[in-house]
């Protein structure tokens, strides 16, 4: 895999019930700059995706947020980072996100992460780009998500080279592990689709 110098992540507005996922957040973002790798995120100062931020801020590096405008006004926009792209709306927030990054990264979160997640995955499936997609399972969290998948591919819905479009792993370090695996590109890409 070439080198990574931009990550999209994807995680959650709500630092969940255990510690242990703010834990990881934190983790990723001090890696993040560490490693000189540059974070595409949501935009927000809260939860999840605001520890991380903040980690890469506080290590030294770089954060580019994307976030809705409907969204900055209500105050959930964090107004210290890099660069804090406001776009319109929430499909033009994930399209500018997916421009931006080399490699997708999920931690844990609610529904607007599984969307994120469901929708980068599924753009890759239609070549509309071909870029590593790695689910942190932190604590087992993406556990059922995996059994859901492997259903659907036992009852016919998705082929079983489909379920192979993203890598899980169990850990922050895990991850970056991950992306250094990856395989190079495999096809061209049709992201004037998206």
């Amino acid at each position: 895999m070439p080198t990574i110098s931009s990550l999209c992540v994807y995680c959650g507005s709500s630092t969940g019930v255990s510690p242990v996922y703010a834990a990881a957040a934190e983790r990723l973002g001090a890696a993040l700059a560490r490693r000189g790798v540059r974070l595409v995120y949501g935009g927000g100062r809260v939860g999840l995706m605001g520890i991380m931020a903040d980690a890469v801020l506080k290590g030294g590096g770089t954060v580019t947020g994307i976030i809705p405008g409907h969204l900055q006004n209500r105050e959930v926009g964090h107004d210290a980072l890099s660069e804090l792209v406001v776009v319109e709306t929430m499909h033009e927030r994930k399209a500018r996100m997916s421009e931006m990054a080399d490699a997708f990264a999920v931690l844990p979160g609610g529904l607007g992460t599984l969307d994120e997640t469901f929708e980068i995955v599924t753009w890759r499936q239609l070549r509309l780009h071909d870029k590593p997609v790695v689910i942190v399972d932190i604590d087992g969290y993406w556990g059922p998500l995996q059994a859901m998948v492997a259903s659907m591919v036992e009852r016919g819905f998705v082929r079983k080279e489909h379920a192979a479009l993203f890598t899980v792993v169990r850990d922050v370090d895990a991850l970056f592990d991950a992306l250094q695996a990856m395989p190079p590109p495999r096809f061209g890409v049709d992201s004037e689709h998206i």
